[in-house]
């Protein structure tokens, strides 16, 4: 079933679905620990689970003589494979990121092919983090620096327009895309403005819906979601939620996602800060709360980041799934 599809349902059965992402297994690691994961948050019945891509980064290691040998590695390959064997495995829709960052748009066709004979028909558009040498993300040669340059590819795909097509017969992959936003704004947005006026670019390209980067702030979701409409953007919003488990994530999320702390909530986490237990309960129980006014706002679809570790997304999805 196509993402667009379990939204709708939701929607008219009055009732919020769960869904959640997770991590291809490091490179060399069985996708054991993945199937471990994702059996224990089977209990509530999850809408769909979403796969991340992740691209190249340097690994430095010395050789014997001393000198430094430095290579591109990705640590965690494998993002279509597993995603294909999660949902043969479970029969839950899979949605696996695609990213711009470190391909070329041949490349990425070859991978949307892939899914589509494997059955996969929902994907997550996403432009990809910068390297870490970098200032300012830089494509692929032959790539993109936009998602919605991205999204007009797996339109095109949709539409029977393939690159450098030799097949004989048409065919047309029938991919559900979603693309990403940010209620605080992209950190490499020069306001909030332009970030939403990027998010439109990805909709009118042809994005079917749109999952939200974390937020601890329930008012600045709703207005972003509010300044959305205002811009025309009339495609589906989903939260996208993760419960804040250590003392550092105060200093850690928003340096990495752009999100702001609640006063509130900071000040709980810095009394706690040297128990460890506490602080991962404090977080748990905003989390609820969070979750609990945007299923009464009528939010239709809940998307939680529990990256790998399901011990908190357990507790807060037994409050309401």
């Amino acid at each position: 079933m196509k993402i667009p599809e379990i939204i709708s349902t939701a929607l008219k059965a009055g009732k919020p679905r769960f869904a959640f992402e997770i991590l291809p297994p490091l490179k060399g690691e069985s996708a054991q620990s993945v199937y471990r994961c994702i059996d224990n948050l089977l209990e509530f019945d999850p809408a769909y689970i979403n796969i991340t891509f992740h691209r190249e980064s340097f690994k430095q290691s010395i050789r014997p003589d001393g000198s430094a040998d430095i290579r591109l590695v990705r640590r965690r390959p494998g993002t279509v494979g597993i995603s294909a064997a999660i949902q043969n495995k479970y029969h839950i829709p899979v949605v696996p990121h695609i990213i711009c960052g470190g391909q070329s748009k041949y490349e990425i066709e070859d991978q949307l092919i892939d899914m589509d004979f494997l059955g996969l028909e929902n994907v997550l558009v996403l432009r990809g983090d910068k390297m870490p040498n970098e200032v300012y993300f830089q494509p692929a040669a032959g790539g993109y620096s936009r998602a919605e340059d991205l999204v007009r590819q797996v339109v095109a795909m949709n539409n029977g327009d393939f690159l450098d097509s030799e097949g004989k017969e048409s065919h047309s992959t029938s991919f559900s895309i979603g693309v990403a936003g940010y209620p605080e704004k992209h950190l490499e947005a020069l306001s909030a403005e332009s970030d939403l006026a990027s998010l439109k670019s990805k909709v009118d390209a042809g994005a079917d819906y749109i999952v939200t980067q974390l937020f601890y702030d329930n008012s600045r979701f709703f207005d972003f979601v509010e300044r959305a409409r205002a811009a025309g953007i009339t495609v589906p919003i989903i939260p996208g939620i993760k419960p804040l488990a250590l003392a550092k994530h105060l200093t850690s999320l928003p340096a990495i996602f752009g999100c702001h702390i609640p006063e509130d909530l900071e000040k709980e986490v810095v009394a706690h800060k040297d128990d460890a237990a506490a602080v991962r309960q404090i977080g748990t129980e905003w989390c609820i709360a969070q979750c609990r006014e945007l299923i009464a706002a009528g939010i239709p679809v809940l998307h939680y980041y529990p990256m790998g570790k399901a011990e908190n997304i357990l507790q807060i999805a037994r409050e309401f799934f």
